[in-house]
């Protein structure tokens, strides 16, 4: 035991003793090589936090948000690409992923507090937990989406009428960004009771019908006015 510690004592005064004999150059390299050790352990460590695995190890994200997601066409599509997590919740430059992980630290006292470690809490804290989101997009102009989808490289042409003439008006000049429509897309909306929904109908298009997305909005449409003029004949 008495040699365990002096050879503790040893490798401490070895550790805090100023070298007296090796060379600046030596110095340098080992601070280099150092330097280079720390940040492969510290970016390695980074980008374990970056995956799909990492966020759904805790069962308050696996149980909800991920369950909803797995439903959706982020997960499962016709072309085979699936967003995970930190494609949608982590921007890609490392700059600006390091602020987001920064930001994301808090959230290691809301797994340590149980704020949300059931489902009844989960459903309770959904609309602060969305608008917190919402507001994170908005503030740098859904920067994570446009990890994927570019808006010069959308082709207007294989979008539906309305989808194009939204994205027209809106989008490519900056006047809305991604997450003023597209809430939901991926889990589930909160209760959207007297919350603003983002995109609003400008006044030059109110009393105007946009062009429809689909047949079956046509379809809809044409049952709605059909409906319309029922209730007309019948109030006669």
């Amino acid at each position: 035991m008495q040699r365990l510690r002096n050879l503790f004592a040893w490798i401490w005064r070895v550790l805090t003793t100023p070298a007296a004999t090796l060379s600046l150059a030596f110095l340098t390299l080992g601070g280099f090589v150092g330097g280079v050790m720390f940040w492969g352990a510290f970016n390695t460590a980074l980008e374990l936090t970056n995956t799909e695995t990492f966020c759904v190890s805790c069962h308050e994200m696996k149980t909800n948000v991920y369950e909803e997601m797995t439903r959706t066409v982020h997960f499962s599509n016709r072309s085979g690409v699936r967003a995970s997590c930190p494609d949608c919740h982590v921007p890609h430059e490392w700059t600006d992923k390091i602020a987001r992980k920064m930001q994301a630290s808090k959230e290691v006292w809301g797994k340590i507090f149980g704020t949300i470690d059931t489902r009844q809490k989960f459903l309770d804290q959904r609309l602060r937990l969305a608008q917190h989101e919402w507001a994170r997009l908005k503030a740098n102009d859904s920067l994570e989406c446009r990890n994927c989808h570019s808006s010069a490289a959308m082709d207007l042409s294989k979008q539906t009428e309305r989808a194009a003439e939204i994205h027209t008006r809106y989008l490519l000049n900056g006047k809305a960004t991604c997450i003023d429509c597209h809430k939901g897309i991926a889990h589930e909306l909160p209760n959207m009771q007297g919350i603003d929904p983002g995109w609003k109908m400008p006044e030059e298009l109110e009393g105007k019908e946009l062009p429809t997305a689909s047949a079956v909005d046509e379809l809809r449409n044409a049952i709605n006015r059909a409906h319309s003029g029922l209730l007309a004949d019948g109030g006669h």
